[in-house]
């Protein structure tokens, strides 16, 4: 099978266009004083120097916790990554000199949240809730995983089964197609974003049908719950290792240029030592062999800023004006915790006997939905 996760580019390099569950109503940093340029962040985060990321604040309202808190995205199940983890979180004990521990995160949403509101200091995000977590929480992305020759990409693939007859995106017309979340980058905002333009309207060709991560739409198109699905190579990749699924089940019938994976970013209020000591400590950091099998082949981090490395991410959300905004976040939000609670009900449903499956329409109770929470998924 095609490796579609391990696609690399050289650091640096631009990609070409194309801890529980937190309220909502988390409170928003102190308005900074005097001037500040914003751009595109919210209330309380100043970019001064126009690099699209919040500035670190003046001394007084800088932070230097005793204790560490790190969470990676929960694209798959959370409780994988606390595992594939936990060696860089002793490294990170060992190194900073403080206690690291490792939260788990059920939606995307709550790992935003939990930034935002200070309980959450580095974090690794999925791609698209990069940019959440830049304008809503002050999340300073500073790598990204990858090996030796370069940072890890990922492609948005189109998977069908390899015994169905569809072939080309035009064979899709009519059928049903899972996509992740209404926020997701690759399972959603991507295939809206190009697919008009190949000759498939998603919602007027397909009926889109939201699985609510990943790997659901790939376990619901290897069961035949759904025709096909776009996901996100690396994801996908990493399931075929593991056994979750056989490659030979499927057929991609459509791929996308690369687009950066899974951002690290920390708190911007966090003292600048503090900041350059936790770059240092991934920097120089070399995965342990379990880990960089679990994570890929990847065994490192390269350093990778937000301006350069998510132009791509930033250009599609634009081209499906789907801004990265506190109104945004909210709504895809209720949106997906909507969604979630018809999943819930299913599955009790499923469990006493009744339906299946029941994948949720992307027009059920308000339009868009998925997993447990919103903040764009890979």
């Amino acid at each position: 099978m095609k490796n579609w996760m391990m696609a690399t580019l050289p650091a640096g390099a631009m990609l070409a266009a194309g801890l529980m569950a937190l309220p909502a109503t988390a409170q928003a940093p102190a308005a900074p004083q005097g001037g500040c340029f914003r751009g595109q962040l919210d209330e309380g985060y100043c970019d001064n120097d126009r690099n699209l990321v919040a500035d670190t604040p003046e001394a007084a309202r800088q932070r230097d916790p005793s204790t560490l808190v790190f969470t990676y995205t929960p694209v798959e199940d959370p409780a994988l990554y606390a595992s594939q983890f936990r060696p860089f979180v002793d490294h990170l004990t060992r190194c900073t000199g403080k206690r690291t521990v490792y939260f788990q995160v059920t939606s995307n949403a709550a790992q935003v949240e939990a930034m935002r509101s200070g309980r959450l200091h580095v974090a690794g995000f999925s791609t698209g809730p990069t940019a959440f977590a830049v304008n809503l929480a002050g999340a300073v992305p500073f790598a990204v995983k990858g090996g030796p020759d370069g940072f890890e990409s990922y492609r948005v693939v189109m998977l069908v089964r390899a015994d169905s007859p569809y072939r080309t995106l035009a064979d899709l017309k009519g059928r049903r197609v899972a996509h992740t979340s209404a926020t997701s980058n690759s399972g959603n905002l991507a295939p809206r974003a190009f697919f008009p333009g190949l000759g498939l309207k998603p919602d007027e060709d397909y009926r889109v049908l939201y699985s609510g991560g990943h790997d659901r739409s790939v376990m619901g198109v290897n069961a035949g719950d759904y025709d096909a699905a776009p996901v996100a190579s690396d994801v996908y990749s990493r399931m075929v290792a593991r056994g979750q699924v056989r490659g030979d089940n499927f057929r991609v019938i459509w791929e996308s240029d690369p687009f950066p994976t899974s951002s690290f970013a920390m708190a911007h209020d966090l003292r600048p030592e503090l900041q350059e000591k936790i770059r240092q400590c991934f920097l120089e950091y070399r995965f342990p062999e379990a880990m960089a099998r679990d994570l890929g082949g990847n065994d490192r981090f390269w350093p990778a800023t937000y301006a350069e490395q998510w132009a791509p991410v930033r250009a599609v959300a634009d081209a499906v004006n789907a801004p990265y905004t506190r109104a945004a976040f909210d709504e895809e939000s209720r949106k997906e915790l909507e969604a979630e609670a018809r999943r819930n009900a299913a599955r009790t449903q499923t469990q006493s006997g009744g339906v299946h499956n029941v994948p949720q329409a992307a027009g059920a109770a308000g339009g868009g939905a998925a997993a447990p929470a919103p903040a764009r998924q890979p």
